[in-house]
């Protein structure tokens, strides 16, 4: 039997003495496409930074080309010939094409120079075999992100490695793009290199995955050919279920229909956008929590980004208060009444250098300026206002957000979206990283709002926060909205039933 490329045995990795792995497993054959799958907090990253040196591991072994290795950096690993294309590009946005393709690995002259034609010879090999007709000599950053994306991974391709991890590769790419990415995989694969191709979009590996890897609660619980398994049974897997009930509870009605009394603040048919979300059916009425639920990939803030103007809307219809909106972009849906917690308050949320205040107000700065000038004691009355209500531990109003704890620095960004009096909130996963005692808070902040009449849009992973907090969960699977449940009445078994039904 050929020795597999790479074997991970009983990895093991404790952060603070909370286990974030307790035996991950993980081979990988040479040319191979292998993925690993699992929910938020299944140990897939721990495990992959484990593998590029970043983490020391606690425990296990980790066999490289047959012997046994130690990677102690992500050095060891690029010298053993392991490649990482991360889902945030770590290129050089202000240097050229040429000069990112051939970044640390620039070809040189007999004298010791860079040898700047044989450079853009490469660079020009790598584009053509992406299928991109750019301009290598300007900068990278004057270039779509998409663009910047499929550079990554042509640098990394053009690379002597022997597996290249691949996180959330298409992210930020077109179906064009993913079939032009596949094409240089399929490439990769044909020349004996493996990649490691990790995606919440289950169908990607169906389309160019050989293998895949299940985790769930820092466990390996299964390992197979992806050939011989079906999207019901990835998902079982998952989240710990047999496909044999969740097929039973795809067989039951598990929509309660009531009749809210508040208005429709928000009214979406078959929206569709640029971004994987493909038809989205959804009704959010005034004073009331309406939950998006669904696995990671299903949609849920492809929902949010597109309702909030941030991806451009192809298909379908958004109603606001009962009147057709064209939300082309968040300025459009500020002024139509809504707001938006993102998920990501360390890169798409706060200012990190900025002070509390400036971040509080930032949303509100056109109703504070006359002819330019903010109105200083009008902003000062109000971030004291909030930071009151909102039990805002800092210092002072001045102090740089980055020195708050996160449980602060996110009740600032909600301070910021409520300041602006929105009639529809959307919250994409509001309490992520905070400690139980500022999740407790923000709840009841969010519950006090909708009793003000304020309508809430809830994202979560966490089921036991839908269920509690929600009015009615809507659930998600590939971009589309599949089913609706009202509480009272929903459970954590009805929940995961209907995120998992309808897979196949």
């Amino acid at each position: 039997m050929t020795e597999p490329l790479l074997q991970m045995t009983g990895i093991t990795k404790a952060f603070g003495g909370v286990p974030a792995l307790s035996d991950g497993q993980l081979t990988i054959g040479a040319g191979e496409v292998h993925s690993i799958v699992g929910q938020n907090g299944a140990g897939k990253s721990t495990l992959i930074k484990i593998l590029t040196g970043v983490y020391r591991r606690d425990g296990g072994t980790i066999r490289w080309q047959g012997r046994e290795v130690d990677l102690r950096s992500p050095r060891d690993a690029q010298e053993a010939g392991i490649a990482t294309i991360y889902q945030e590009l770590t290129l050089v946005p202000q240097r050229t094409v040429i000069e990112n393709i051939v970044l640390g690995y620039e070809p040189r002259t007999r004298f010791g120079m860079i040898d700047w034609k044989a450079a853009e010879a490469r660079t020009r090999e790598v584009l053509s075999r992406l299928g991109i007709d750019i301009d290598p000599h300007r900068p990278l950053g004057s270039y779509p992100t998409a663009i910047q994306q499929l550079v990554a991974i042509g640098r990394a391709a053009s690379m002597d490695v022997r597996l290249l991890i691949m996180d959330e590769p298409t992210s930020s790419l077109d179906e064009r793009e993913v079939e032009v990415l596949f094409g240089v995989i399929r490439q990769l694969r044909a020349q004996g290199t493996a990649v490691l191709y990790v995606s919440h979009f289950l169908e990607e590996l169906f389309a160019i995955c050989d293998g895949v890897t299940i985790l769930r609660d820092g466990r390996t619980t299964g390992t197979t050919r992806i050939a011989d398994t079906t999207k019901l049974d990835l998902i079982a897997g998952m989240l710990g279920r047999s496909a044999e009930d969740i097929r039973a509870a795809g067989r039951t009605d598990l929509v309660l229909d009531t009749d809210p009394d508040g208005d429709v603040v928000l009214d979406t048919r078959g929206l569709a956008s640029d971004r994987r979300l493909r038809s989205l059916d959804l009704t959010v009425r005034s004073g009331q929590i309406v939950g998006l639920a669904g696995l990671l990939g299903s949609g849920r803030t492809e929902a949010a980004r597109a309702i909030f103007g941030m991806d451009r809307q192809t298909e379908g219809e958004v109603r606001m208060d009962g009147q057709p909106c064209r939300l082309s972009c968040p300025r459009d849906a500020i002024g139509a009444g809504i707001a938006f917690l993102t998920e990501d308050r360390k890169t798409e949320g706060i200012i990190p250098d900025l002070s509390v205040r400036e971040n509080l107000t930032l949303a509100l700065l056109p109703r504070l300026s006359r002819m330019g000038v903010v109105d200083e004691n009008r902003e000062r009355r109000i971030v004291t206002d909030f930071v009151k209500a909102l039990g805002i531990k800092t210092a002072d109003m001045d102090q740089p957000i980055r020195e708050l704890s996160g449980g602060n620095q996110q009740k600032v960004l909600l301070g910021r979206w409520l300041a602006v009096e929105p009639r529809l909130l959307i919250l994409d996963e509001p309490t992520r990283g905070v400690d139980v005692g500022a999740k407790r808070e923000i709840q009841a902040i969010i519950r006090d709002r909708v009793a003000k009449g304020c309508a809430v849009l809830l994202i979560s992973s966490e089921f036991e926060e839908l269920i509690e907090g929600a009015n009615e969960i809507v659930v998600m699977q590939d971009g589309r909205s599949t089913r609706r449940l009202v509480n009272p009445g929903v459970t954590e078994n009805s929940l995961i039933n209907a995120i998992a039904a309808g897979a196949s």
